[in-house]
């Protein structure tokens, strides 16, 4: 099933974009397009075109959930997908990051928020999700996967009920990080009149490939079945 998974992420976008608060860029020309592929928040390596265009990075992760694993409906009979059958459902929701980018290795951590509701709030009940962190280096080679569980608690009498759960990965300093020729590539100044003042240093393919080589998601999600995930994408 992991294997599964895992190929559908690297076919689909990322949905939960709104936690990139560790992304800073000062837009003042088209290129900072480019730059936000690579870029994360105050940190080690400055990467300036010459031109206006600003982004600090460093090697944290961004954070996201893959499209189509941010839910999980539970039915019952479990063989039925009925709408009358559906007895549980849940969404993976508030994604908070937090990252130490200091040191040989760098420490990426997210909590989130199961938000659940069930259709009977007959009797107290505990309902286990299973769910999986995922690290991505540029944007397809998985580099770690962990599966994880939270449990949410109804009291009786209770359709709703929220759990927080916690992701975390590990990341090699070096690994995401520019090496020393290419950031002097991205930060050589550049006058007019010269050969390349117009050149656009993203347009290198050398540092195109290692702004996405030293790139690094942690992604995070309901771990479903084939059945599950594939009922969230046909539904």
């Amino acid at each position: 099933m992991g294997n599964f998974l895992l190929a559908i992420k690297l076919g689909t976008k990322v949905r939960d974009r709104k936690n990139m608060q560790n992304r800073k860029i000062i837009l003042s020309s088209l290129l900072a397009a480019t730059l936000l592929a690579g870029c994360s928040r105050d940190g080690e390596i400055v990467v300036s075109s010459g031109v206006g265009v600003f982004a600090t990075r460093t090697g944290c992760p961004i954070v996201g959930v893959p499209d189509g694993t941010g839910d999980i409906t539970l039915f019952n009979p479990a063989s039925s997908r009925e709408a009358s059958a559906i007895d549980v459902t849940a969404t993976l929701t508030k994604l908070r990051p937090s990252c130490n980018s200091g040191g040989e290795t760098i420490y990426s951590e997210a909590t989130f928020e199961v938000q659940a509701r069930r259709a009977n709030a007959q009797g107290a009940r505990s309902v286990t999700l299973p769910y999986f962190s995922t690290v991505v280096q540029g944007g397809s080679a998985v580099v770690a996967k962990r599966v994880g569980q939270v449990t949410v608690n109804f009291a009786d009498g209770q359709y709703a009920a929220n759990a927080t759960g916690k992701a975390a990965g590990f990341i090699k300093g070096e690994a995401a990080r520019l090496p020393a020729d290419i950031v002097a590539k991205i930060n050589k100044k550049r006058k007019p009149g010269d050969p390349d003042a117009a050149l656009d240093p993203m347009a290198d393919p050398q540092v195109r490939a290692a702004l996405v080589r030293t790139s690094f998601e942690l992604l995070v999600g309901f771990q479903l079945t084939e059945e599950q995930l594939r009922y969230n994408v046909t539904r």
